[in-house]
């Protein structure tokens, strides 16, 4: 807890961005740590992926474009400072009506999670309880993250790239280029990250994973290579147009799935009448949902680093 109270103190004073997104990757790799330690393994596994991994990358992206230091102010924000401090005291004050930590009379413990722990081998039937969860009891939530993901991707690309034309692009230098070993060993791991990352997607039914965390995880390996070959590079082994149709194509498949649904007689995303069997329709539709969430978001996040890297290439030029 010292540590998060001087961390949230660096972050308010300091004008190093770099120092400010250094300390939010550590603070979400403890938060993922934490999550472990309380048997939220799913949690802590999207955490360590989506906020301490890619979200930092996305992040020292950006001060590349922006700047490492905060401009200096041309005010006085002791306004939201006011704003901040007595919403804090607020929220510190209503956790006084809050449940023990833990409790078992706690609203999350009386509500819906008994249903999910009780019938979800007889409804579902598969280990993960938290793809039970994610992916059939509260489809839509997922469905409704994964439009999200798609439209944060088109709100970059509208900004970042519609807003030029191809020829105006440039292409960012490799920053680590020049580090032989580094090189070879990524064309070792860059494989295995990928053949990591199929298995997450695809035994996330079994164990902790899943589309968001595979996708994740499959950006990953495009983007190590785009930072040690070049953006050229990555965009000739990842083709730009290719990936944006796929990135629409996920957040269709997920969509057609609640759309067979209803065709066949059932509700929206309920995916028990697609087969004869239930629990057979179940499993065929997670393992088609959590591909079009996996296909999502590798894709989203691919593109969106491979634009600001272009980006940058192109101001690294106009400077030069």
């Amino acid at each position: 807890m010292a540590f998060l109270a001087i961390t949230a103190l660096s972050l308010a004073f300091t004008k190093d961005l770099f120092a400010s997104v250094m300390f939010t990757g550590i603070y979400s790799l403890l938060s993922a740590a934490f999550f472990v330690l309380m048997d939220a393994v799913d949690v802590a596994f999207t955490e360590a992926a989506v906020g301490a991994g890619i979200s930092t990358i996305l992040m020292l992206t950006t001060i590349t474009m922006t700047g490492r230091y905060e401009n200096n102010k041309k005010y006085h924000p002791k306004i939201a400072l006011t704003v901040v401090v007595i919403t804090g005291i607020m929220l510190i004050f209503g956790t006084v009506d809050m449940p023990a930590f833990g409790s078992d009379t706690a609203p999350a413990q009386v509500h819906v999670a008994p249903y999910y722990i009780m019938q979800s081998g007889e409804d579902i039937d598969i280990p993960n309880i938290v793809t039970s969860v994610l992916a059939s009891y509260r489809g839509f939530d997922t469905f409704g993250e994964v439009v999200v993901v798609f439209t944060a991707l088109v709100g970059v690309l509208g900004l970042l790239e519609f807003s030029r034309k191809e020829s105006e692009l440039g292409n960012a230098p490799a920053p680590m280029s020049q580090h032989k070993v580094l090189r070879i060993v990524s064309k070792i791991l860059i494989p295995a990250i990928m053949l990591f990352a199929l298995y997450v997607q695809f035994h996330g039914e079994y164990s902790p994973g899943g589309g968001f965390q595979a996708g994740v995880i499959f950006a990953s390996s495009i983007i190590l290579y785009a930072m040690l070959f070049g953006v050229e590079q990555a965009s000739k082994a990842v083709s730009m147009p290719v990936t944006k149709v796929l990135a629409a194509l996920g957040v269709l498949i997920y969509g057609s799935v609640g759309v067979v649904s209803m065709l066949n007689g059932g509700n929206f995303l309920n995916y028990s009448v697609l087969a004869e069997n239930d629990i057979t329709g179940q499993h065929v539709g997670i393992i088609i949902i959590e591909l079009g969430v996996g296909i999502t978001v590798a894709t989203a996040m691919i593109l969106i680093f491979l634009t600001f890297a272009r980006r940058i290439g192109k101001n690294s030029e106009e400077t030069a």
